[in-house]
């Protein structure tokens, strides 16, 4: 029997764009309050693209740092897969345009569209891939201009969300350090409280959905709230009992940055004190499929992830879609 191959981590890049929307920039723009926003979510600020800045940029941005700390180019990647749900286009996926932009000439990919869960969804296939024998050298990304799909005069959602990216590239594992599982779940019942209607086949953009604002992300807050702080620590405890682990056992828990209200009801589920969760909510917003290795790497530059660590990853995002992983990190 051959041996059975296992998939680690081996490089983080991450980017975001540098002009900065601030709690105070938004007070200026719809009726609300730096403090209200600060108390309800826990966000400072966020990042925010130019116009004519795509998903693709931001993408390309981070997985090029993430080749560079592998001393890798990308004519050595075999496959790229992008969580996003603000692509450059409808298409060609913006895989496709990441791919073109790092010079990838012998990979494969696709875009995955899982929300806020994104990143994690594409993770998972990239480490099957890798685990499966089919590719050594995969690119995971987690990238979204959310800002390009935001009403600015709805308060409920303009102070939220940002816009970043993230990417990490995965390889065999070489020791004790890999993946161990994922845990991933849909209530597509849950889809109408987190969506944006307009621009599918269902509602074809035309004078009547821009006048709708059927373009803009729509979300039922306290619904979403209540299904993400439960299935959150769900997942959790799934993945963590299936391979005997508790909560406490845990060495750094990171969650995806939606609400730090929602993070910590989550980590309270679990047990876990605050110096084993990664909140960077602060100073990102909700990047959606960005915000686990944007995350990721706030841990790493605070000192606070170190090769053998072990490390939860739990999201929940629009569909209603969930995942967990847990791993030993490799780099």
């Amino acid at each position: 029997m051959a041996n059975l191959v296992r998939a680690k981590i081996s490089a983080l890049g991450t980017y975001v764009p540098p002009r900065l929307l601030t709690n105070e920039d938004l007070e200026k723009m719809v009726e609300t309050n730096s403090q209200w926003i600060m108390e309800r979510t826990g966000i400072k600020q966020r990042h925010i693209v130019d116009k004519g800045v795509g998903t693709s940029h931001l993408a390309t941005e981070a997985a090029k740092k993430a080749l560079a700390e592998r001393g890798m180019s990308g004519s050595e990647i075999e496959a790229i897969f992008l969580g996003t749900v603000t692509p450059d286009m409808s298409f060609p996926a913006t895989a496709c345009l990441v791919q073109n932009n790092l010079g990838a000439k012998g990979a494969w990919g696709y875009d995955i569209s899982a929300a806020c869960s994104g990143f994690v969804y594409a993770l998972q296939t990239g480490v099957k891939f890798v685990e499966s024998g089919a590719h050594k050298r995969v690119l995971v990304i987690g990238a979204d201009v959310m800002s390009s799909i935001i009403d600015y005069t709805d308060r409920a959602t303009c102070v939220i969300f940002g816009d970043g990216a993230g990417a990490v590239i995965v390889e065999p594992a070489t020791d004790e350090n890999y993946f161990m599982d994922f845990v991933h779940e849909v209530d597509g019942s849950g889809g109408c409280f987190l969506n944006m209607p307009g621009g599918g086949s269902l509602h074809p953009a035309s004078h009547e959905t821009v006048d709708k604002k059927m373009h803009f992300v729509h979300q039922d807050g306290q619904q979403v709230f209540k299904y993400a702080v439960r299935k959150m620590a769900e997942a959790s405890e799934r993945v963590l009992e299936r391979n005997g682990f508790k909560g406490t056992d845990v060495d750094l828990f990171v969650p995806h940055q939606a609400n730090k209200r929602i993070i910590m009801s989550a980590a309270d589920r679990l047990g876990m004190k605050e110096d084993k969760i990664i909140i960077n909510i602060d100073m990102f917003g909700n990047t959606t499929a960005g915000t686990i290795p944007l995350a990721l790497d706030s841990a790493r530059q605070q000192g606070r992830l170190k090769k053998g660590d072990l490390v939860l990853i739990a999201s929940v995002g629009a569909g209603f879609t969930v995942g967990a992983a847990l791993l030993r990190w490799a780099c």
